[in-house]
C-alpha cells in the first residue's frame, strides 16, 4: 500500500490542530476571599464558562489555555484538568471506578506518580484511606493487563493526580501544576511565617494595584508583597521562575507550544513609578534584599531598615499595602502601641494616599484608630483576617469627598525598564 507523505502530513497537521482546539473543563484552586479576583484573571486571559465555587474556579479552555494559566494567573494554587466524576457509594464502589479506567492514557510505566486527597463527605471520613484505594486501583490495573507498575513517589513525582469528593460525588483530576502555583520559584530565603505568594498578589488585585503610583510596604518582611508588586506593575508572569510543571511530564506534552508561551514577553508593561520596602528586622531586610535580587527586580525596589514610628513618605501619594505583626511573637500590650503607631504614621504622614492593612484581630485595626471604608474577608495562612481599606485624608472626611472629586492624578514618567533585567532563570530539561 502506498501512502502519500504530504496527506500524512497533513492528518498529523490537522491532528495537532484539533488537539490544540479542543476545549475541556478546568479547575483552578485558590485561596478564601479571592475566587473573584482569580475568576476576572481567567476572563482576562481568555477562558470560557467561567463560575465560581468555594475556593475555585470552574472554566473552560484549550491546551494553550491550560499552559497560559499555569504561567499567567497569580491566585491560583494549581489547575486541575478532570478525568472523570462519578458516584460511589463506599471505597470498594470508588476502586471499582477508578480501575475501569484506562490508565495507559494518563501515566506510563517508566513514570511514577502521587494522590492528593480532598474529602468533604459523611460516608468517605478517612482521606488517606480514600489516597490508598485510589493508587491501589491503579497499579492493579497494570497488573492486570500485563504491564510493568508505575512507581509511587511521594516527593518530585512525573504525574500529580486529585480526588476530590464532596458527599457521593468523586471527581478524579490530572493536576496539571504538580507544586503549588503560589511556589514562585524567586524566593532564595524567607522569615518564619511568610505571606503566601498568591494571597499577596491577591491582595495588591484586590486594593487596584497596577503599577500606577509608588508603593510601600512598611513591614516587607522577605519582600512579598514587593516583588509581586514589581511583576504585577512589570507584567511579568508570575510562573516564569518555576523549573517545571506537571503538564510537562504528560504524554500530549507539546513542547514546541509551551516554549512559545513562555518566552512570549507581549504582556510586558513599563512601571514608572517605584517600591518601597521597610522592616525594624535586619535580619528581615537582609533576606528581602536576596529574595529581591533572586527575583531580578533590584531597580524598581528598594528596602530600608525602619521603625514605623520613623517611616517617612518616598512620594506625595502612594499606595501602602501591608501584613503587619499579627501578635503571635508579641504581648498584647505591645502589638496594641504597634497599631496605634500605624495609625499615626499613616494619618499624619501619609495624607492623600490609600492604604490597605490586613490582621487576624479586629482589636488592633480599631487600635490605628482609622476607619476602613472597605473591608475583606481573606484567610492567611489558618487565619480568618480582615483586610481594610483606609483612605487617608487630612481635615474632615466631607472635605476630603469634595477634593476626590476634581483630583486628576497625572503621574510623572521616568526612565524606560530595561525589560530584560530580571534574572529568568534557565529552565531545567526533562
Amino acid at each position: 500500500m502506498l501512502i502519500c507523505l504530504k496527506c500524512s502530513n497533513f492528518a498529523k497537521l490537522s491532528q495537532h490542530s484539533y488537539d490544540m482546539q479542543q476545549e475541556f473543563q478546568m479547575i483552578a484552586k485558590t485561596f478564601k476571599g479571592l475566587e473573584d479576583v482569580l475568576a476576572q484573571e481567567l476572563i482576562e486571559l481568555g477562558a470560557n464558562d467561567v463560575q465560581q465555587d468555594r475556593r475555585v474556579v470552574y472554566f473552560t479552555g484549550n491546551k494553550e489555555l491550560m499552559y497560559k494559566a499555569n504561567l499567567h494567573l497569580r491566585t491560583a494554587s494549581r489547575i486541575l484538568k478532570p478525568i472523570c466524576t462519578f458516584r460511589a457509594n463506599d471505597t470498594d464502589d470508588l476502586y471499582d471506578k477508578v480501575h475501569n479506567l484506562d490508565w495507559s492514557q494518563y501515566i506510563s510505566s517508566n513514570q511514577s506518580f502521587a494522590i492528593d486527597s480532598t474529602v468533604y463527605s459523611e460516608t468517605f471520613n478517612h482521606s488517606q484511606f480514600i489516597t490508598y484505594r485510589v493508587k491501589d486501583a491503579i497499579v492493579d490495573w497494570y497488573a492486570e493487563h500485563n504491564q510493568k507498575r508505575p512507581r509511587i513517589s511521594v516527593s518530585n513525582p512525573d504525574i500529580y493526580l486529585n480526588i476530590h469528593i464532596s458527599h457521593d460525588t468523586c471527581t478524579l483530576s490530572l493536576d496539571s501544576s504538580g507544586e503549588s502555583l503560589h511556589k514562585r520559584g524567586w524566593r532564595a530565603e524567607q522569615t518564619e511565617a511568610p505571606i503566601n505568594e498568591a494571597l499577596a498578589a491577591g491582595m495588591l488585585l484586590l486594593a487596584g494595584w497596577k503599577g500606577q503610583c509608588d508603593l510601600v510596604d512598611p513591614f516587607c518582611g522577605s519582600g512579598t508583597i514587593l516583588i509581586e508588586a514589581a511583576m504585577i506593575a512589570l507584567g511579568i508572569p508570575p510562573g516564569i521562575y518555576r523549573s517545571s510543571f506537571a503538564f510537562e511530564h504528560w504524554q500530549d506534552f507539546d513542547r514546541e507550544l509551551f516554549e512559545r508561551l513562555y518566552n512570549d514577553e507581549s504582556c510586558e508593561k513599563e512601571f514608572t513609578h517605584h517600591i518601597y520596602g521597610s522592616d525594624i528586622s535586619n535580619f528581615s531586610i537582609r533576606i528581602a534584599e536576596k529574595n529581591i535580587k533572586s527575583a531580578g527586580l533590584n531597580k524598581y525596589i528598594s528596602v530600608e531598615i525602619s521603625d514605623i514610628k520613623d517611616l517617612k513618605p518616598k512620594t506625595e501619594k502612594c499606595l501602602i499595602v501591608s501584613n503587619p505583626p499579627y501578635g503571635e511573637r508579641l504581648d498584647i500590650k505591645n502589638i496594641m502601641q504597634l497599631y496605634s503607631n500605624i495609625g499615626e504614621a499613616l494619618k499624619h504622614r501619609f495624607a492623600g494616599s490609600t492604604a490597605w492593612i490586613i490582621s487576624s484581630d479586629e482589636r488592633y485595626l480599631k487600635n490605628m484608630g482609622l476607619k476602613p471604608t472597605k473591608r475583606i474577608s481573606l484567610l492567611n495562612g489558618a487565619l480568618d483576617c480582615w483586610f481594610n481599606k483606609y483612605e487617608l485624608f487630612e481635615g474632615k472626611h466631607s472635605d476630603y469627598k469634595k477634593t476626590q472629586h476634581n483630583d486628576k492624578n497625572n503621574p510623572k514618567h521616568n526612565a524606560k525598564p530595561i525589560r530584560n533585567n530580571r534574572g529568568r532563570r534557565e529552565r531545567s530539561k526533562i
